[in-house]
């Protein structure tokens, strides 16, 4: 009878044993799928992950080339368009240079019109003024040469005593020259010094002057 009841709780033990063995196995067979399952979800994950990444990135780099040709695009435009308007303010400042020019030579060409223009009538005025005042000279001279004419005549043509050269045809200021001369005692020509030097010495200097002018009238 002890046998058996030996015999019985061996088997029991047995058993016992084995039952915990199957259910550690199972437990442990449990946990690989999980461990495998954790595995290929992160497995999925990390390609879904890289798959999404690299997509994003296409795009970014899509978006970038297209905003790199619209920046490049719209610099063109702007630099056409800048090159336009400088061509337009190079043509206008051209083109106001040439009124310019235009305008300086207009008012250049009326201020010589203009000089010349005063120019003349000044030089008219002068030669007015210059000529009446050698009108009234040779008025003067004629007045001052009636002692002179009976030496060497009316028309100042006769040589004086039969000696000099006739007066008439010398330029005023030559005959002015010889009267200062004869005035002044330092000419003596034909041995007739002292008779020149005696009419003339009691002139003035304008009388001479004058009396000059009217000579070379005389033609």
């Amino acid at each position: 009878m002890k046998k058996v009841l030996v015999l019985s709780v061996a088997v029991a033990a047995v058993l016992s044993f084995n039952g915990c063995n199957n259910k550690q196995d199972e437990q442990t067979n449990e946990q690989q799928k999980v461990e495998k399952k954790v595995e290929t979800t992160q497995h999925t994950a990390v390609a879904k992950a890289t798959e999404t990444t690299k997509e994003a990135a296409n795009k970014a780099v899509e978006a970038t080339k297209e905003a790199a040709n619209k920046a490049a695009e719209t610099t063109k435009e702007a630099v056409k368009a800048t090159t336009q308007k400088a061509k337009e303010a190079v043509e206008a400042t051209k083109e106001a240079a040439t009124k310019a020019a235009e305008a300086t030579k207009e008012a250049a060409n009326k201020a010589v019109e203009a000089t010349k223009e005063a120019a003349n009538k000044a030089a008219d005025k002068v030669a007015q003024t210059a000529k009446a005042a050698s009108g009234d000279l040779v008025a003067k001279g004629k007045a001052l040469y009636a002692k002179c004419a009976s030496c060497h005549g009316a028309d100042g043509k006769t040589k004086a005593l039969g000696k000099s050269a006739p007066i008439a045809g010398q330029s005023a200021e030559e005959l002015e020259k010889k009267l200062m001369e004869y005035k002044a005692g330092t000419r003596n020509v034909a041995g007739m010094g002292a008779l020149m030097s005696g009419q003339v010495k009691g002139m003035s200097d304008e009388d001479i002057k004058a009396l000059a002018a009217y000579i070379a009238s005389l033609k």
